[in-house]
Parts: structure tokens; C-alpha cells; sequence
């Protein structure tokens, strides 16, 4: 059998007892560890399972002068910072404490200056804000298990992910904790008024959905839902996206824009999700593009929000869904008895919705109904194509190139949404789910490195 992996070494709690690392002495003791687990790998009897232990005692040869290396440097960064603060009025210095910290190669232990402000009643570390510590976890870590907090399907699988990938044993609270505090930070900065970037592309889109979220019992007292008890089961979270298109494929059909895309979640009311989601689109460029098309379901409270934060732009209504409510229409007009006759009509019917045709059918729909009993049903069916009418050209839509589906959104609700906050068994709070939700859209959106750049600039300032 291979010999145990050793424990990194904590550094020595004064740093003046110890002097800067050699790094020749790290290469001779790393080498030895590498030469002992060498010998012991000849001398056993080889297996796949042998393999496995040698490939992880050896990252963990590799990783415990690394850690020592990095224990050091870390207490020269805190002693300059320390050296070079100047108290605020009132700060009194309370001498250095000592933090146990916990980073990619290990643990080791870090002394830093504290210092505290009697009238305030409050207390801080520089060093930890200069250096961007997240608690007792480096950067790195903090955001690798931000990172996998919110990615895995469980608190329980980003631990195992991250023990089985890297040699980084993190508890599921110690996880949950990080994401907590970080995500509700994740949450304030995507909804900040940012300066405008540049935009070349001709045509900006954004599209807004609600979908579920299954809460705890104590979150959703008070909240009517539709089940047969009149209870809620869920929270109604939003998601917008905004990205952009440049061009159209060989066909004549438009092409989103790689990697246009990014998000925004909440469980804000429509009017209040707008904000957040203008300023996103202002940030993206929207003041600066020829077009911006809002393209939503048709539900009222998202038209309503593109009204009021949207003033300019384009509103379409996804033809999907326009589509299932023509299906609807037929069945109040024709029911599926003729399903020959249904499927004809249908098929009749959708052409004509996506050549400018929605108030050709509407005439059709109410004459055919006149004298068979099914004018109330009709009539409340027409009533949601009447409404839309000028949000469902979709023949002039498509001529100018532009998408008339939500599919962005509906895959975004899915996927940012749905693949992390509604599996099966999980009841969330809102601080858990929002967080976990924020910062999702910053993965997702390709803004990680933005995001912890601006959050290590704010603590640092």
C-alpha cells in the first residue's frame, strides 16, 4: 500500500521566525516525496486502484510545498499592507490575529492587524479586504466554490466535485455559506447602473419570462397558488436576457450573436424586474443600436413592462405561443371530433398568422361562428388575438430579419433556472434561490471575471 497523504503545514504563527522560503528546498523536498511514493509504486503489486492512490498522493506531494510557498508570500502581502495603513479617526490597533485560511494547495495560517472603532462598535482587518478574502477561503477558492455551488445540481455533488478534482475538501454548509454571501452581492451588482459599452450590432433583443421555483412552506404563507386547495407550492421568478445579431444564415433566418447573451433573475413584480433588466440593456448598448425588439409570451404585466421601460422599441409575441393559442381558437371553433377538418384548419390557419394574416383569421373565426353556438368561446379566444394584432406581423417581422420566437429565454428558464432551483425534492428561500439564480446569470453571461474584479476593487477601496 502507498503511505498516507501528509496534512499541509500551517505556517509558524510569528513570520519573523521563519525566514522567506528557498524554493531549491521546496524542489529537494517535493522531489523526496515524489521518490518515496515512486518506490512504494514499484514495490506494490499494480491495479487501477494503486494508479488512483499514486495520481492523488502525488498532487498531494506536489500541493504541500506549494501551500507552504503560498503561506509565505500571503503574510509578506499582509505585513506590507498592515505596515501601510493608516488608521481612521477613531480606529484603535487591537494588535494581529491570527486566521487559519484555506486556499487551492492547502491550509495555512495568516497574522494581520485588527483594528477597531469603540464609538461604531465595529472592527476590521485590512489585509483580509486588500487581499480579497472571502471568510476563511482565498480568492481562488471562493470563487471556484461559488462556482460549483451554483453550477452542480446540489450543495452535496459540488463538494464531492470538488474534493474528487482537486484534493479540496470543503463541507456542503461551508459551501452554501459562501454562495449565500457572495451570490447576494452577485445579486445588487447585476442590477447596477453601469457605464454603456459599445454596441456595433443592428439589432438588440430582449426577452423577460416568469417560471417557478419551488419554495419552503414559510415562504410562501399567505400566497394564493392553483392547486385545489388554493395554496401555492411555488415563487414566480423572472428571467430576462439581453443579446444581439449581426447577421442571417444561408437561408435568410437570424443568427443570435456567439456569446451575446447575457442574464438577469429575480423574484421581482414585472414593473420592478424592468428596471434591472433596462438597465442591463442600457449597459449592453441599447442607446447606440438602430433596433431593439422586446420579444415576450404575451402576457400582459411583460407588455406592460415593455411599455414602460421599453418606450422604443419593437414588441413581438412569440409566435409559439401565438401558435398554441390559434390551436385553441380551432378547438373552440371546429373541436377535434373532424380531426381531418382540424388538422386542415390548423394547418391553414398557421400560414396565414405567419404571413400577416392574424385579422384574416379573426374575420374567418367569427363568421364561421355566427349561428353555431360557439360565439362566447370563439369570441374569448379572439379576444387575445385582437389585443396582438400589431405584436404578431410576423411575415413583416421575418422580411426584416429578425427572430419572432422566445427561445433564448425559454432555454434560459430552463437551464439557469430550472437545472439548479427545481429538481426534484429541493423547497428554497428566496435569499438561497436568488443568490444561487445571481449568480448563475453571471456564469452564464461570461461576466465571472468582471464580477470578481469589481467585487475585489470595492473591498480593496
Amino acid at each position: 500500500m502507498l503511505p498516507k497523504p501528509q496534512k499541509s503545514q500551517k505556517t509558524s504563527a510569528n513570520p519573523a521566525s521563519k525566514k522567506t522560503p528557498d524554493h531549491e528546498t521546496f524542489d529537494l523536498a517535493c522531489e523526496q516525496e515524489i521518490q518515496k511514493l515512486s518506490a512504494a509504486f514499484r514495490n506494490a503489486e499494480p491495479s487501477g486502484a494503486l494508479v488512483t492512490d499514486l495520481e492523488k498522493l502525488l498532487r498531494t506531494a506536489i500541493f504541500k510545498p506549494a501551500a507552504e510557498i503560498f503561506g509565505e508570500l500571503l503574510q509578506h502581502a499582509a505585513d506590507k499592507i498592515d505596515d501601510a495603513y493608516r488608521p481612521k479617526p477613531g480606529e484603535v490597533r487591537k494588535g494581529r490575529q491570527p486566521l487559519q485560511i484555506q486556499g487551492i494547495f492547502g491550509c495555512s495560517t495568516l497574522l494581520r492587524s485588527y483594528f477597531y472603532h469603540p464609538g461604531k462598535k465595529q472592527g476590521h482587518h485590512p489585509a483580509d479586504e486588500a487581499l480579497g478574502l472571502e471568510g476563511h477561503h482565498t480568492p481562488a477558492l471562493a470563487r471556484l466554490i461559488c462556482l460549483e455551488g451554483s453550477d452542480e445540481t446540489s450543495y452535496q455533488k459540488a463538494a464531492l466535485h470538488l474534493l474528487e478534482v482537486g484534493g479540496i475538501d470543503v463541507q456542503e454548509r461551508q459551501i452554501q455559506r459562501e454562495v449565500l454571501r457572495v451570490g447576494e452581492d452577485a445579486a445588487k451588482w447585476l442590477r447596477c447602473e453601469c457605464p454603456p459599452e459599445s454596441c456595433d450590432a443592428p439589432v438588440l433583443y430582449i426577452e423577460a419570462d416568469y417560471t417557478g421555483v419551488p419554495m419552503r412552506r414559510e415562504e410562501l404563507e399567505g400566497r394564493k397558488g392553483k392547486s385545489p386547495d388554493g395554496k401555492a407550492k411555488t415563487r414566480m421568478a423572472a428571467l430576462g436576457c439581453v443579446f444581439t445579431q449581426h447577421q442571417l444564415d444561408d437561408q435568410g433566418r437570424p443568427m443570435r450573436d456567439y456569446e451575446s447573451t447575457t442574464y438577469l433573475a429575480g423574484f421581482e413584480s414585472p414593473s420592478d424586474f424592468g428596471i434591472g433588466l433596462r438597465h442591463e440593456a442600457i449597459r449592453r448598448g441599447m442607446g447606440g443600436v438602430d433596433q431593439v425588439i422586446f420579444l415576450v409570451d404575451g402576457a400582459l404585466g411583460l407588455e406592460k413592462m415593455g411599455h414602460d421601460h421599453f418606450p422604443h422599441s419593437i414588441q413581438i409575441v412569440d409566435n409559439y405561443h401565438a401558435l398554441e393559442h390559434l390551436e385553441s381558437l380551432i378547438e373552440a371553433l371546429l373541436t377535434r371530433t373532424d380531426a381531418r377538418r382540424f388538422a386542415k384548419r390548423r394547418h391553414h390557419w398557421r400560414k396565414m398568422l405567419l404571413a400577416d394574416g392574424v385579422e384574416r383569421i379573426i374575420r374567418q373565426a367569427r363568421k364561421e361562428a355566427s349561428g353555431t353556438g360557439r360565439e362566447e368561446a370563439v369570441e374569448a379566444q379572439l379576444g387575445y388575438f385582437e389585443h396582438n394584432i400589431e405584436r404578431m406581423q410576423y411575415g413583416t417581422f421575418r422580411k426584416n430579419g429578425w427572430f419572432i420566437g422566445s427561445g433564448v429565454v425559454e432555454a434560459g428558464c430552463r437551464s439557469v433556472i430550472g437545472q439548479r432551483c427545481k429538481q426534484s425534492g429541493m423547497f428554497w428561500t428566496e435569499k438561497g434561490a436568488r443568490a444561487v439564480m445571481a449568480l448563475r446569470c453571471i456564469n452564464a453571461g461570461g461576466r465571472i471575471q468582471s464580477f470578481w474584479n469589481a467585487r475585489h476593487s470595492k473591498r480593496a477601496a
